[in-house]
This record gives structure tokens, sequence and C-alpha cells, in this order.
């Protein structure tokens, strides 16, 4: 596949006339479908793409598509079908599924804009209830992953102390904290520049004074070159970005070592969870916090903080 910067500064793929061959023209509707978007997207979706083709026992994507395309409204559907039962059977989330078939859908809709194909994939979601446990670790459990770091002096604590205060003082997704470069961050003026979820442009945060405290530490041992905000120690990928796969181990050992399960969304869950506590349940003000489009999330996180429906229950078992 090739890189976002050699992509994103094309023009999109001009559509040839009706006359010319198919195989040709579909041959670019895969760049052309991620060229363009953001980093964490593009990774994505590429990503989708490569999977569904080791779905379909083929070496690529451009030639997975091809065979999603070619055999009009029905087969492809099928084939979408087939593979949304496929992904059920690996054990795989519902929202890594939904992802992956809304990479499909939304290609064939690219296809079908350009004239390629007549059709549009109707292969539906997998139902879900996110945000089922959505407390977290806690205000305490994350006072122990500090003081357990505080224990160490060694530069990766420090990494791993600036990255727990970003996920949970600012209630970063760990694909916003790992997407950071070292320009992102002034330190003289106490703010943080992120590119959040669904968003196209960077939104600037204020840091807290513990946050901006912890970022120093860890600036002052990374040193002030150009680059990711974070990297990595370990042996094989020394100095590059930290992953969002390594911040979970980073925060799973961390958890271990404190007898907790640490999970990145966890400290997100804890911070929205804690804030509404602080608020007295102001969602409104939340929502600035936590940056969810959707008010309707946070009434989610309310009702477990609250736990309406064990409160109910034990005056329904108490009544019997």
């Amino acid at each position: 596949m090739k890189d976002k910067t050699s992509m994103s500064s094309r023009s999109l793929a001009v559509v040839p006339k009706r006359s010319s061959s198919l195989a040709a023209v579909r041959s670019s509707i895969v760049e052309t479908f991620l060229s363009g978007r953001n980093r964490r997207t593009f990774e994505a979706y590429g990503q989708d793409l490569q999977d569904f083709a080791r779905h379909l026992g083929v070496k690529t994507a451009d030639e997975a598509v091809r065979q999603l395309l070619e055999h009009g409204k029905g087969a492809a559907n099928a084939t979408a079908h087939a593979y949304r039962a496929a992904l059920l059977d690996r054990g795989l989330s519902p929202s890594t599924v939904n992802r992956r078939l809304a990479a499909l859908r939304s290609l064939v809709k690219l296809a079908r804009l350009f004239n390629l194909v007549d059709f549009t994939l109707d292969v539906e979601s997998v139902k879900s209830k996110p945000y089922r446990d959505t407390r977290g670790p806690g205000r305490s459990g994350v006072r122990l992953l500090l003081d357990e770091l505080d224990r160490r002096s060694d530069m990766k604590a420090k990494r791993d102390r600036a990255l727990v205060r970003l996920l949970y003082d600012l209630g970063l997704r760990r694909g916003e904290a790992v997407a950071l470069d070292l320009v992102d961050l002034d330190l003289k003026a106490g703010t943080v520049s992120i590119l959040g979820k669904g968003r196209t442009e960077k939104e600037t945060l204020t840091l807290p004074g513990p946050t901006k405290s912890a970022l120093e530490a860890w600036v002052s041992v990374r040193g002030m070159e150009d680059g990711p905000l974070f990297l990595n120690f370990d042996r094989a990928s020394k100095g590059q970005r930290l992953t969002g796969r390594s911040v979970a181990r980073v925060l799973a050992v961390l958890g271990d070592a404190v007898g907790l399960t640490v999970r990145p969304h966890g400290l997100r869950h804890a911070a929205i969870t804690e804030a509404l506590d602080l608020t007295n349940g102001n969602v409104r003000m939340v929502q600035k916090f936590s940056r969810h489009r959707d008010s309707r999330v946070l009434a989610l996180y309310d009702d477990n903080r609250q736990d309406f429906g064990g409160e109910v229950a034990r005056k329904v078992a108490e009544n019997v």
C-alpha cells in the first residue's frame, strides 16, 4: 500500500469514460477511497481492506474490491454478508465488525458515485450496547497508577506518567494521544492541540497544572527533536512512535503492578465519570470536556454513575 503522503498529494483520480476498461478504472478506486483521510482513518480503513482481501484469499485490497464490484448487487451483498458472518465467527467486537463493514459500504458508495456500479451494499451493522461499563478504574485506581510510577525515576516512567495524565486529566482517547507530535505541545502557553475522533482540524486544549508538569518532565528527557511526542522503548521499535497497542500493553503491565485491570479507554471512562461527579451531573459542561458529539452518550455515563437500575431493583426487592 502506498503511503498517505504520496496519495494525498495527488488530486482525486479522474474517472474515465464508460468505454474504458472497468478493470482499469477500478484499479484506482482503493487509492482514491483512502486519499485525503486523516492518518488514523487512513491506517484503519487500509487494514480493514487488507483483512477483507485475506478473507477472499487474494493478495491485495485492489483485487478484493474488484471481486466485490464486478458481479453485481446480489453477489456483492452475498459476499459482504459472508464476510460479516466470518468476522463474528472470529469473535471480533461489534465496533470492529461495524467499522470493517462501513469501509466496504463507503467504498461501494464511492464506486457508484463514479458510475462504476449502480448499486450500494445493504449489509447491516451488528447491534451492540457500548458503554456498558463506563466507570473504569476510578479516581482511586488512577491514583494507584500514579503512585506506582512515582516509585520509579527512569525515562519510561516519565513517559508513562505523562501518558496516564493526558489520558485521564483530559479524557483523551489513546489514538488522540499517540498521534501527538512534539509540535502539538506548547508548554509555555500550557496547551496541547489534538486531532479528535472524526475531526479534520486540530483542537487546542488547556493543560491542567499536574498534566503540564508531567509533560515537562517527559520532554526534559525526551529532548526537543521534532517527531512523535511519545516514543517507544521496545527493542524492536525503539525511538519510533508509540502505538495504540503499545499503550494498551503499558497500562496492562502498570495495572498488574497495583492489582487492577486497566485499559486505555478505561482511563477516559474514569475521567468522564469523575467529571460528572465533580459537576453534579452537569452534562453540558462535561460534554465540552469529553468532546462527545451526542450528549445521550453522557446520559449513559450518568445513569451508570448513579446506578439508577440498582436503586430501583433494591426498592422492588425490599417491597416483596
